[in-house]
């Protein structure tokens, strides 16, 4: 990076270092794509988080004058950003989801899921009341799940995962929101740990990325817990697991909805007789599936 005594000595606006941030980052060849598609949103966010403004700020603030500590502080999480690549909310230790700001480290995934769209608008038309009992697995940072419990105020919700880690950051995120009383998190592969247990609703970002796309995914990607991204050769062997169990976990008017994202095809081929209602977005995203009770084997 530029020498920082220079850039200190030249910039000092927020606008300067926003017009100067974005130019670096595109020269860099960084990638987008955990919570922001583009160098200026993503420079904005940073710039915001050291001044302690919200994300959406205020134009008058452009002109503002930074002191030399948030200058600082900028250039060295722009250097963290291109040098190590490390993915921003990872540098802010700060996500958003469903409009819901939650603490993220390299433990857990950044939420970036299109279910928040279903989430946003109550899983319509696809559930007919809202569901009691919600089921968020592979929760990771438990975005998910507390999403939900803000949806749905009245129902009780669980976050599961595998990883002590990333259960370690939902607890956190749980008592951020203040959902302690109707969110619970327990440490389960798949069902193992939730005996005799029903839900309306299982919803899941699961680990569904193949080999081939494991390996040639974007340097940011490896700061992500690869237990939160791989599943096998053909990214569907936590799905399969998902689909031969799920039946009976779900109350009888119950569903599930599963996001595998680019393993929808190799989904579809695997279960050719499988029903799979895949799910539209109106801001993007595929690769999600719903399927009913019944719909599902050993349903009878």
């Amino acid at each position: 990076m530029n020498d920082q005594k220079d850039i200190l000595n030249t910039l000092f606006t927020v606008r300067d270092y926003l017009r100067w941030g974005c130019s670096r980052m595109l020269a860099a060849d960084v990638y987008f794509g955990h919570g922001t598609d583009n160098a200026w949103d993503e420079m904005v966010r940073l710039l915001m988080h050291v001044i302690h403004m919200p994300p959406e700020g205020d134009p008058r603030v452009l002109d503002a004058r930074l002191t030399t500590a948030e200058r600082q502080a900028v250039l060295q999480l722009l250097e963290d950003r291109i040098e190590k690549r490390l993915p921003l909310p990872y540098l802010t230790r700060e996500a958003w989801f469903c409009g819901l700001s939650f603490y993220v480290d390299e433990r857990v995934l950044i939420p970036r899921s299109p279910l928040a769209e279903l989430i946003e608008n109550g899983f319509q038309p696809w559930l007919s009341e809202p569901p009691l009992r919600i089921l968020d697995l592979c929760t990771g940072s438990g975005c998910i799940g507390i999403a939900c419990a803000h949806a749905f105020p009245e129902a009780e919700v669980v976050l599961s995962d595998i990883s002590v880690d990333a259960l370690a950051v939902a607890e956190h995120n749980i008592d951020m929101h203040g959902v302690g009383d109707r969110v619970r998190a327990v440490q389960s592969d798949l069902f193992e740990s939730l005996h005799g247990e029903r839900f309306d609703l299982i919803i899941t970002n699961p680990p569904y990325v193949d080999a081939d796309d494991l390996e040639a995914m974007p340097g940011e990607f490896g700061h992500e817990p690869e237990l939160a991204l791989a599943s096998g050769v053909d990214g569907l062997d936590f799905t399969r697991r998902l689909l031969a169990e799920a039946a009976g976990h779900l109350t009888e008017q119950g569903v599930v909805i599963a996001e595998v994202g680019n393993s929808w095809v190799a989904l579809d081929a695997a279960f050719p007789d499988m029903p799979f209602i895949w799910l539209d977005f109106e801001r993007g995203g595929d690769g999600v599936f719903m399927l009913r009770r019944e719909q599902l084997p050993e349903a009878g």
